[in-house]
């Protein structure tokens, strides 16, 4: 059978087309199910390969098969690793989304749709360039089974994605042969269907676009790997070995990744059996239970959910904190409250995990801002949860957990030791070492713990979620209390000084008036928004918190500054709360930006919103999405 022929272009005057080598924007639309996934990530890999950065993005529905989904590859040969704002070049393959991907395009930029239908005339734009190939076509003419002219169209439009933007075609096939390695009968109709698009682009379109990938090296030693997976490597080396989950998106993976780790690495090499525990509970009440029981008799014990999750465990976290027990828990944030967006990102959970239980609490929280400090926090809340005997959060989310990221490589120094905190041993007990469960003794909050059995009949205590005296006895007098709460209090205090330390940017130019505070996900996006607002006269001190309790040098850049930005993903400015609890600050002082609908925050964004806000008059204002 012949090739189809190809389109008709539309006539009109057009705009001039982008034109950009190694800095542009491509999105995939595609329909959940139809297995373009694997498809898009080859895409993105490929261009990886070829020595240029990028940043994809997945975003999917919450049903397994139907909806809409897309997938978003930021190539910057910068190296910027933020969500830009904008499309260049928009792969439009679901009808139902054409509209809103059409209008998505910036002007100038690049349709490519599957020409096999006619092209819908609605809602197409004057000022964008429209490239058709005959998908559907050609994958009828080569294929007769169904369910292989819908995979292999996907592998199809990345060959003709390979001829408009010069990508190397041994990378892309390379890359295709690892992939199906283990399944060899899968290998050869893939690299038809990528040949066939190729050369149909080769024979039939104008070729390279604007738009083009040149090979560089600027990706240097850097590792392409998501946050979950991340963690649970952390969690590994960090010594856990207790997971207790129950699955939800978008933590599920965590715990998976987990058990594969363990699996490989926690297995006695003697034939003794695995040397680890992992458990999925009923229900994450059960597996915060189990987390606490664990970290009680001595084991390193965490679980990964998230903010419904959070929810359901509030009375054990409240317990682990009033008896002091530790317990990591990894938050991988979504939208809320109640289900929300299952499959969308924010930074929502902060009050809900700093101030987690009933009565008077507060709650260590990590902010990791890549894979490299998912790994890096995971590992130190372990350690954190052991010296302060108390729940530790690492507060990552769906943008940084479940999406690939270029960051540094991970390193352990094999020589480090746990720290397991103030643990007595049987031999400090037998040699007549006091011992009072609850009692303060260094001036810094954490009291001294045993593990159970350490001494036969010394050191033996009650764990005890009700109020007690410094020896753990059962009391209710108001004195006893308060010095129990008020030396909770001292180890908070103490936490801010052990807890990872903000990273401070100072702007290049003289002493700025103002600054900006940021956290976690958003710190991709917030470099360049530095940049591009340095670009435009807007000189930003910036301060990159990654704990919470704050250490006091963040009050010190706060009151350095005339008025402080405080960028998130949240509608109610959630970390700007506890930094005016903390510091007793005007709120006035701080400047709430705050972007949730869901998708991840943008440089463009962040850029227009700060310098809207520097221009305008009168009092502040809070920024929010569309």
């Amino acid at each position: 059978m012949n090739a189809p022929a190809a389109p008709a272009t539309l006539a009109s005057a057009r705009p001039p087309a982008l034109a950009a080598v190694n800095d542009f924007v491509v999105k995939f639309a595609n329909v959940n199910g139809s297995g373009s996934a694997s498809a898009n990530e080859l895409f993105a890999k490929a261009i990886l390969r070829m020595g240029v950065p990028v940043s994809p993005r997945n975003i999917f529905p919450s049903n397994i098969q139907g909806l809409p989904t897309w997938y978003e590859v930021r190539v910057s040969g910068q190296g910027w690793l933020g969500r830009r704002g904008g499309v260049d070049l928009m792969v439009a393959m679901n009808p139902q989304t054409w509209d809103e991907d059409v209008a998505e395009l910036e002007s100038g930029g690049y349709l490519l749709y599957d020409s096999s239908k006619p092209l819908p005339r609605a809602g197409l734009r004057e000022d964008i360039h429209v490239v058709g190939v005959p998908l559907t076509d050609l994958c009828n003419a080569a294929w007769s089974d169904p369910r292989q002219r819908q995979l292999f169209k996907n592998i199809m439009y990345v060959g003709a994605l390979g001829a408009l933007l010069e990508l190397d075609a041994a990378v892309i096939e390379a890359l295709i042969g690892e992939q199906y390695k283990s399944k060899p009968q899968l290998l050869a109709p893939n690299l038809q269907a990528l040949q066939l698009g190729r050369d149909w682009v080769r024979d039939h379109l104008p070729h390279p676009l604007g738009l083009r990938v040149q090979r560089a090296d600027a990706v240097g030693d850097r590792i392409f790997v998501d946050g979950n997976t991340a963690a649970a490597l952390g969690c590994v080396y960090g010594g856990a070995t207790v997971c207790a989950w129950y699955p939800i998106t978008p933590s599920s993976s965590l715990a998976e990744a987990f058990q594969r780790y363990c699996q490989r690495l926690r297995v006695d090499p003697d034939g003794g059996g695995n040397r680890f525990a992992i458990l999925q509970a009923e229900d994450e009440i059960a597996s915060i239970g189990m987390v606490v029981g664990a970290g009680w008799n001595g084991a390193r014990a965490f679980t990964a959910t998230s903010g419904p999750g959070i929810s359901l465990m509030n009375e054990f976290i409240g317990l682990a904190y009033f008896a002091e027990i530790p317990a990591t828990i990894i938050d991988v944030q979504r939208g809320g409250p109640s289900t929300g967006m299952p499959t969308r990102t924010q930074q929502s959970d902060i009050l809900a995990c700093a101030c987690a239980s009933h009565g008077d609490t507060r709650h260590v929280l990590l902010l990791p801002q890549d894979p490299t400090e998912c790994f890096e926090f995971a590992a130190a809340a372990l350690d954190l949860a052991d010296r302060l005997q108390t729940p530790v959060f690492v507060m990552s989310d769906l943008d940084i957990g479940m999406n690939q990221r270029l960051c540094a490589p991970f390193a352990w120094d094999d020589a480090r030791a746990y720290d397991r905190g103030k643990v007595l041993s049987a031999q400090e007990l037998e040699a007549g070492r006091e011992f009072a469960r609850y009692k303060d003794v260094d001036g810094d909050g954490i009291p001294w713990r045993t593990w159970p059995g350490t001494h036969p009949d010394k050191g033996a205590y009650f764990t005890r979620g009700t109020s007690r005296d410094p020896q753990a006895k059962y009391s209710e007098r108001g004195s006893d209390y308060v010095y129990n709460m008020q030396r909770l209090q001292r180890k908070f205090a103490t936490a801010a000084t052990l807890v990872p330390q903000p990273v401070e940017t100072r702007a290049a130019a003289l002493p700025t008036r103002h600054g900006v505070l940021y956290y976690g996900s958003s710190a991709p996006a917030m470099d360049e928004a530095l940049a591009r607002l340095q670009a435009d006269g807007i000189a930003l001190d910036a301060l990159r918190l990654r704990a919470y309790p704050f250490p006091d040098s963040v009050r010190g850049f706060i009151e350095a500054h005339e008025a402080v930005f405080v960028v998130e993903q949240n509608r109610d400015g959630q970390l700007r709360t506890l930094l005016v609890d903390a510091f007793d600050l005007d709120p006035a002082r701080l400047r709430a930006v705050l972007h949730y609908d869901g998708t991840p925050i943008t440089a463009r964004f962040i850029a227009d919103a700060i310098a809207a806000r520097l221009r305008a008059s009168g009092p502040p204002r809070q920024e929010a999405t569309a």
